[in-house]
């Protein structure tokens, strides 16, 4: 790909992030193209359809969150990874939204990177034994949910996160 067409598609991804994470996913590609500077066309040009303007944007998501959880590590790493995710859910709204649009190779990724963070919480002892990647998917999807969905403060993700984690170390 053209320089100048990688420096369109990451302008209309960025754009497309910021509007749809404030708008949710009814908002218009019109509005993309507007905030990333290029004609409508363009647009189409990269992403025919919006659902594949929408699963490029959640597998960039994807991609930085399991970016973001192979970077941590060690006995405090998987709670740093749900406070980070919970933290950004509310503003990534786009993340919650996207959730029928399929990428699975992106899942994967993110999986193997929590898989990693699980065994070195179980191996540091903060985690049971019994828990296993699937459960930690789930409690972290819901969490993001309720993030996203509930209006939570600050407080109430503090004292959410704590039960998670007191659960998680049995």
């Amino acid at each position: 790909m053209r320089s100048d067409a990688q420096r369109n598609r990451g302008r209309i991804l960025d754009a497309a992030e910021e509007v749809f994470a404030r708008r949710g996913a009814a908002a218009s590609t019109e509005e993309v193209a507007r905030l990333a500077g290029v004609a409508i066309g363009t647009v189409f040009r990269h992403f025919p359809t919006k659902d594949e303007l929408l699963a490029a944007i959640l597998k960039r998501l994807l991609a930085r969150l399991a970016e973001d959880a192979a970077g941590l590590g060690g006995a405090d790493g998987l709670h740093t990874f749900f406070r980070r995710s919970v933290a950004q859910a509310a503003a990534k709204r786009t993340v919650v939204d996207l959730v029928g649009v399929s990428v699975p190779a992106a899942l994967g990724q993110l999986d193997d990177a929590v898989g990693e963070l699980l065994r070195q919480a179980q191996d540091a002892g903060t985690v049971r034994r019994d828990v296993r990647p699937p459960e930690v998917m789930a409690l972290l999807v819901s969490v993001c949910q309720g993030a996203v969905h509930g209006g939570w403060d600050a407080e109430l993700q503090d004292r959410t996160l704590a039960v998670i984690f007191a659960g998680l170390a049995g």
